[in-house]
């Protein structure tokens, strides 16, 4: 039978294929390897940025002029009822404030001339008088303008523990002014609003 000579010892299928050759597909391997290896590369990095916005939405981070430690200057306390002021922690209260960039805080604040306990251990009427000059809470915190919320986790007084105190605050300066909102005094049972003067610690 005439016709076209067929191939030989060729698969029929590929006949008439252009046998490609040896350095051009050497060169489409590392096409392909750096493809792979583009692809790999944009992989692990949508993974780096995923895992670190994931770290920052669970660990906050907190900017601003509060950031540090401030000391207290004083704290007074007025009755919106009667218009009276106190100085409940005396003339001349002493403790500190921290606000860190992690969003957390924590402050203590000591009654003016506080006195320890006549042993190492301090008798029931010692460990009240000790007790009502003090006041120490930590938490995180979050600021809105000039709205400062402090959510607490610990506090000298558990009533505390739990709740959230919103403040109005104001930094001028080397000064922060804090003004609590008319509530529950937690010293005295009674409405009040308090105005902390602090000192930044440099």
């Amino acid at each position: 039978m005439t016709g076209l000579p067929q191939p030989v010892g060729r698969d029929m299928r590929f006949a008439g294929k252009r046998p490609v050759p040896e350095d051009e597909g050497v060169r489409f391997h590392l096409i392909g390897s750096g493809v792979v290896k583009l692809a790999c590369a944009m992989r692990c990095c949508a993974l780096f940025l995923w895992s670190v916005s994931s770290v920052a939405q669970q660990h906050p981070t907190c900017v601003g002029p509060q950031l540090g430690t401030w000391a207290l200057l004083s704290m007074e306390t007025e009755d919106p009822e009667t218009g009276e002021k106190h100085n409940l922690l005396g003339a001349h209260p002493s403790g500190y404030l921290s606000y860190g960039p992690d969003c957390r805080m924590s402050a203590i604040l000591v009654k003016e001339s506080r006195e320890g306990p006549a042993a190492s251990v301090a008798t029931d009427p010692e460990s009240i008088e000790l007790y009502r000059g003090l006041i120490a809470y930590a938490g995180s915190y979050a600021i809105d303008g000039y709205k400062i919320t402090q959510h607490i986790e610990a506090s000298w007084n558990q009533a505390w523990t739990g709740t959230t105190q919103v403040s109005q605050f104001n930094i001028d300066g080397k000064s922060m002014y804090i003004r609590t909102g008319p509530g529950k005094n937690p010293m005295t049972g009674r409405q009040s609003s308090t105005v902390f003067i602090w000192a930044k610690v440099e």
